[in-house]
């Protein structure tokens, strides 16, 4: 897998398809196979017509592992995703991110409008105005010694899926400590390109979508019918809804 330095970072990424760029930006604890690979998004997009470009973020897959809770703020991670474009040589792409992703979508949004094309927020909705809670009880349980030490059905859920990523346990908690920054209504409101919110009917960590889709102001929602924050993510409908707004 290629990778780039942004700003000192070394950041993994993968190309697949020819035509329109479309940037994608997985989320927490996840990497490019398992958050667009294996859930068929690369494929399902280089058959539409576009060329895909995936990263996967600081501390994840096969980019560099860092271990301060400063090196993870969402606008920073959106400066990895701005740099591989300019790496790449593009100048403006259409950009989907889940969960985490989305919100380092959106900052990606807001800090370079002109980069940004059209903006797929998936997997986050409302809380990313109202913010998520749990994160630190999240961190404990990347850090505890073992699963046997780890109380809550959140927290096992995100150390057992972390270590079915095969994932750097620190960096991912030092990441959970950071990436979780509220984005106000009032920032939200400068996204100016067409954006597509999209979240599972049954997400209690994506929220809502009506209230993101509100903020934004040409922004329009797809609520995922008896979807989850897990099983949304590869989702026919999903696919189905992506690939009609990007055309």
């Amino acid at each position: 897998m290629p990778t780039f330095s942004s700003d000192g970072v070394e950041i993994a990424y993968r190309e697949a398809g020819e035509g329109p760029p479309v940037l994608l930006i997985h989320g927490f604890g996840s990497n490019i196979v398992v958050n667009w690979g294996d859930t068929g998004w690369i494929s399902t997009l280089a058959n539409a017509g576009h060329r895909v470009i995936a990263l996967d973020n600081r501390g994840h897959g096969a980019s560099a592992k860092l271990y301060d809770k400063t090196d993870y703020a969402a606008p920073l991670m959106a400066e990895d995703a701005r740099r591989l474009l300019d790496h790449l040589g593009i100048g403006e792409a259409d950009v989907m991110g889940y969960s985490m992703g989305a919100r380092i979508s959106a900052f990606l949004a807001i800090a370079h409008p002109a980069r940004v094309r059209r903006l797929v927020l998936a997997g986050l909705a409302a809380n990313m105005i109202d913010g998520v809670p749990g994160g630190e009880a999240i961190a404990q349980a990347l850090e505890a010694e073992s699963m046997a030490d780890v109380a809550g059905a959140e927290p096992r859920a995100f150390r057992k899926f972390a270590e079915q990523t095969r994932s750097d346990l620190k960096a991912l908690a030092a990441c959970m400590r950071s990436a979780r920054e509220k984005i106000d209504r009032e920032a939200l409101a400068r996204i100016r390109c067409p954006v597509l919110v999209v979240a599972g009917e049954l997400d209690d960590i994506a929220g809502p979508v009506a209230p993101l889709v509100d903020a934004i102001p040409n922004a329009k929602g797809v609520v995922l019918p008896r979807r989850n924050h897990m099983n949304a993510v590869g989702d026919r409908d999903f696919k189905a809804a992506v690939v009609e707004f990007l055309a």
